[in-house]
């Protein structure tokens, strides 16, 4: 294999490099795109019975593998990889160089490891930088607050916007209160309910404070808790609504503010965002595996982003759940196990401006999911896993169970609904059985989009015993005769 290129930059290496490594991928690519699928009417599925009967005959390769990522030589290996790429790379935002160095040294380390077909699929993401950024209160006090510009949000003009600011707690006290918000800057004090409910504001605050004349919109970070951090993240426009400048301020600075505006006083905000969207790059998903010995063209795949934000390490969202996939492999290949049908690394690109890299991987996969028993991803930190989370039939519901009761010295044993993820929703979405690891949530919301997201906040001990839950049940899955049942 020749040295990496990455396209949209300077080439690394000669030229007649950079034509190897195209032709490789080119070919590599068509090599996937060409395997076939199965006949559905060709699937015949064991009883339970017979099911709990195989999944029992695994439990001494399950202590193998809970032993090695525990207490072997593995120990903590998986955490000390991660250490020294987020110390070495820092924070890797799409259509960064850091991005770009990222996957670059991903894409060694997976070759060095020994593990197969190690390569890269190309796909265009977004390219947006926050540069320089304020806001500082002029009215009642003077008093500079901590913020980040979310995502894709556009820039203020260069002396900034200066304005009085309109407190909401809600999208509904906006509407009544939408002849108050022209002309105004907009702040969004919503409580915090869960994540999946308060996040609304932060993708949608902008277009809703535009629709009704803002000129700009702050919104409190998602979190439950804080101690002055704001998170930034992701946000959405809408091609019919004007866009303004929209940033996230501190949980402390937002209930100020609604403090203030409860006592009926004048808030003034001077904000300034020098924050620019260049066009699209290419960047890429780094793919390796360990070939199935008997169904090699069926996959069962494990995944976690190689991205992150801008701020803080991404050592938690998602160097943690990207580097214990790979550790996944590691161990199954340690171990000289070869399990039945493929087991695929993915590592996604551009997840955090919506799954760029997953829907590129979807589009040119998606031909053969029959041949998909398991798509797998870790994006929710890791902390002490309390079990898994599974999308998919009850008969598949029931195998896994099975499965999660080979970790019972762990007590990992758990099934959760709700296997989800933003990278493997496509597929899941499209009938295949999809899971996630179970964390701690609210810890991981604390330091989510933060400047605190470090390799600090990560504990080996914890990262050992996921990367133990992560490979068994990616190795017993892909070992089954039988894929997981859909129905």
């Amino acid at each position: 294999m020749p040295h990496l290129v990455i396209f949209g930059r300077k080439p690394i290496g000669e030229k007649m490099k950079f034509i190897l490594f195209t032709l490789v991928g080119i070919i590599q690519l068509f090599s996937l795109s060409s395997e076939k699928s199965i006949p559905k009417n060709a699937v015949s599925y064991k009883t339970l019975k017979e099911m709990k009967d195989e999944i029992a005959g695994y439990e001494d390769v399950a202590e193998s593998l809970i032993n090695l990522a525990v207490y072997g030589k593995a120990k903590n290996r998986s955490y000390e990889r991660l250490a020294v790429f987020v110390d070495t790379v820092g924070p890797r935002l799409s259509g960064s160089k850091n991005l770009d160095k990222a996957i670059e040294i991903m894409y060694k380390n997976l070759q060095q490891n020994g593990l197969e077909n190690v390569h890269l699929e190309p796909v265009k993401v977004p390219h947006w930088e926050r540069g320089e950024e304020s806001a500082v209160m002029l009215v009642p006090r003077l008093y500079k607050m901590a913020i980040l510009g979310l995502g894709s949000s556009i820039g203020t003009p260069p002396e900034g916007i200066t304005a009085e600011v309109l407190v909401v707690a809600s999208f509904d006290e906006l509407q009544r209160r939408s002849t108050d918000a022209k002309g105004k800057i907009v702040v969004y004090n919503q409580p915090f309910v869960s994540y999946a409910i308060t996040v609304q504001y932060r993708i949608h605050g902008a277009v809703e404070a535009a629709k009704v004349g803002a000129l700009a919109s702050l919104i409190r970070s998602v979190a439950s808790f804080s101690v002055y951090s704001p998170h930034t993240g992701n946000q959405e426009y809408q091609e019919d609504v004007p866009k303004i400048p929209t940033a996230c301020i501190t949980l402390e600075d937002a209930e100020m503010l609604g403090r203030l505006a409860s006592h009926g006083k004048t808030i003034v905000i001077q904000l300034k965002m020098g924050a620019k969207t260049y066009p699209d790059t290419v960047s890429f998903n780094t793919v390796a595996e360990i070939t199935g010995n008997k169904y090699p063209e069926q996959v069962v795949l494990v995944s976690g982003h190689l991205d992150s934000w801008d701020i803080g390490h991404g050592a938690l969202d998602d160097g943690s759940g990207a580097f214990i996939s790979w550790e996944a492999l590691s161990l199954v290949k340690d171990l000289g196990l070869r399990p039945k049908r493929t087991l695929r690394l993915v590592l996604w690109t551009a997840e955090e401006q919506g799954g760029i890299g997953a829907l590129q991987y979807y589009r040119l996969h998606k031909g053969n999911i029959s041949n998909y028993s398991l798509v797998m991803e870790s994006d929710a930190g890791i902390f002490l896993p309390t079990g898994l989370q599974f999308s998919g039939s009850e008969r598949a519901r029931d195998i896994m169970k099975e499965i999660m009761g080979l970790l019972k010295h762990l007590n990992v044993t758990k099934v959760f609904t709700g296997g989800d993820g933003t990278d493997i929703n496509f597929w899941i979405q499209a009938g295949v059985p999809g899971a996630s690891l179970s964390n701690d949530a609210q810890k991981y919301f604390t330091f989510h989009h933060t400047h605190g997201d470090t390799i600090t906040v990560l504990n080996p001990k914890e990262m050992n015993v996921a990367a133990a839950v992560w490979s068994v049940v990616a190795y017993v899955v892909a070992d089954l005769e039988d894929m997981l049942p859909r129905t």
